[in-house]
């Protein structure tokens, strides 16, 4: 099969399930008039997002890689009246951008987006003791991901969920003598959940409109 067949499919899940948002699509829109790249997650993979953060109950979400807020308002519509995704994004202009598209989709007031590096950030959040979050989902720079996956520890609870995204990269992640920094990030998040006795996780692997990718699930024990 090839991409051509994926995305097809994913418009099909899209159209059969989803009413039309014309605020979602104007997101993506602005995301890429305003010069993002095209690395939003997918609309099924959005959706997938907002229900389990359903599922989990949510009332606060830490999701590290803001870009143009797509996934961020999937997550913040899945949330009660009193929930909050806390976002972090590394460029003001993503930022920028990102505060236009939650004021857009009117949820603004369940977002608390901070600007810099995600690591300075997560410092910060553990010395407010901001957490524990229900759901954390990571999806910024690979390579960072140990790091990000060692923070979500330190701001989760028993019963969190913590996803990383991204983590197949075309089949990839299985070159063991590979030095593509992104890879040997995707690797590293499977050391990490599969040598921490307090995550139980999985990963599943993805086919759409993004390729041929994937993304690790885990709850904390």
């Amino acid at each position: 099969m090839s991409n051509k067949t994926w995305t097809a499919v994913d418009d099909y899940i899209v159209s059969s399930l989803f009413e039309a948002d014309p605020v979602l699509d104007a997101v993506i829109a602005t995301n890429r008039k305003q010069g993002l790249p095209a690395i939003d997650v997918s609309a099924a993979q959005g959706k997938l997002l907002s229900l389990l953060v359903r599922i989990r109950g949510a009332k606060r979400v830490l999701e590290i890689g803001t870009l143009g807020g797509y996934s961020t308002v999937w997550m913040a519509r899945g949330l009660p009246a009193d929930g909050k995704v806390v976002t972090l994004e590394l460029d003001p202009h993503h930022a920028k951008v990102a505060r236009s598209n939650f004021e857009r989709a009117g949820v603004s007031d369940k977002v608390d987006l901070r600007i810099g590096p995600a690591l300075q950030s997560l410092a910060a959040l553990g010395s407010e003791n901001a957490g524990p979050f229900d759901l954390i989902f990571i999806d910024a720079d690979k390579p960072n991901n140990p790091n990000y996956l060692s923070w979500a520890m330190r701001l989760s609870q028993p019963g969190t969920v913590i996803i990383c995204d991204n983590v197949i990269r075309d089949g990839a992640v299985l070159d063991e003598d590979g030095r593509d920094p992104n890879v040997e990030g995707a690797r590293a998040a499977f050391s990490f959940i599969g040598g921490e006795k307090r995550l139980d996780g999985t990963a599943i692997q993805t086919v759409g409109a993004k390729g041929y990718d994937g993304f690790a699930i885990a709850i904390v024990e």
